[in-house]
């Protein structure tokens, strides 16, 4: 495989690369002995009474030395829930778990290392922890160190670890997993090609509309690829995916109005939507010519229809 090439499938993908550890604690796995007095640390966390959380963490983690209590108290100096932010002492609880095993923590300290938190970026630690991570079963460490490892750079490139460790991540329930994974299988990388599993892959990310995802579905569904062909649910999972602001979707929508289908033929939207995807940068020739082509009341319509999405990608971000 050539470089650009490469390049341009860890692109496709998004790295987690955020300290998005306030999920992963939601539902954290503990042994059943310790199951109440971590559930009151963790009802705690999750109603927002941070207090109380650190209060009672930092009693766990002192009388008890509970890697869980301590991985609480990093997220909690992490973020500045409740206690003033220091990444330097969430770096220490988090350091604390990490030596007792705590698997989360040891991805908190990836994403340190990553960004820069707590000390100077370093992307070699940042890999090894991440390694470290996903072998005790971190699904977002896993789905990282998938990319490096399809990256080429840090690790060997090698398609069929990455795929094995998408699939770690994917079966927990990450939709960039699903995607990365289902890709893998539509070209038959690190795996046998698949168009039946990367379509149900694709499907499942779509669940928690995972925009790419939801453009590889349509695309399976307009073309019965790998999926019995059904042009009107294309056309739903088109639409759920251009009003998302996918480009790609909005100009395969545009393009069953036009032509009328897997839905019924709509000049006025066709226009609007293909107007909102040029306006994202998407280029289609065919559909410029179906614009150009309708009466001058027709296209004012679909300018117009399109203008509310046309000023709001003018606005400067908040």
């Amino acid at each position: 495989m050539n470089p650009a090439s490469v390049h341009g499938l860890v692109a496709a993908f998004k790295p987690s690369t955020t300290l998005a550890l306030a999920a992963l604690l939601i539902a954290p796995a503990f042994a059943p002995a310790r199951a109440a007095e971590l559930d009151n640390v963790y009802g705690a966390f999750q109603r927002g009474y941070f207090l109380t959380a650190f209060g009672l963490a930092t009693q766990r983690a002192t009388d008890k030395n509970d890697p869980k209590a301590m991985t609480m108290l990093g997220q909690l100096y992490a973020e500045g829930n409740g206690v003033p932010q220091d990444d330097r002492k969430a770096a220490e609880w988090y350091k604390l778990a990490a030596d007792r095993g705590d698997r989360d923590a040891v991805f908190a300290l990836a994403m340190f290392r990553l960004t820069g938190r707590a000390g100077p970026r370093d992307r070699d630690q940042s890999a090894k922890l991440l390694a470290a991570a996903a072998k005790l079963g971190h699904p977002l460490a896993a789905y990282d160190l998938a990319l490096l490892y399809i990256e080429g750079q840090l690790f060997p490139q090698d398609f069929s670890r990455a795929a094995d460790l998408l699939r770690v991540a994917a079966d927990a329930g990450n939709s960039d997993a699903q995607y990365a994974l289902g890709t893998l299988y539509k070209e038959g990388r690190g795996v046998k090609k698949d168009m039946v599993e990367a379509v149900r892959l694709f499907s499942l990310a779509s669940l928690v509309d995972n925009t790419e995802a939801e453009v590889e579905y349509g695309i399976a569904l307009f073309n019965g690829a790998g999926i019995a062909k059904n042009e009107t649910a294309a056309a739903e999972v088109f639409h759920r995916a251009a009003v998302q602001g996918s480009a790609v979707a909005q100009d395969r929508l545009a393009r069953i109005l036009a032509d009328g289908r897997g839905a019924p033929k709509n000049a006025v939207a066709a226009t609007k939507w293909h107007l909102v995807s040029k306006a994202h940068g998407e280029t289609d020739l065919m559909l410029d010519d179906f614009v150009n082509g309708l009466d001058a009341k027709t296209r004012e319509a679909g300018e117009k229809a399109a203008k509310p999405y046309l000023d709001a990608l003018k606005k400067p971000p908040s």
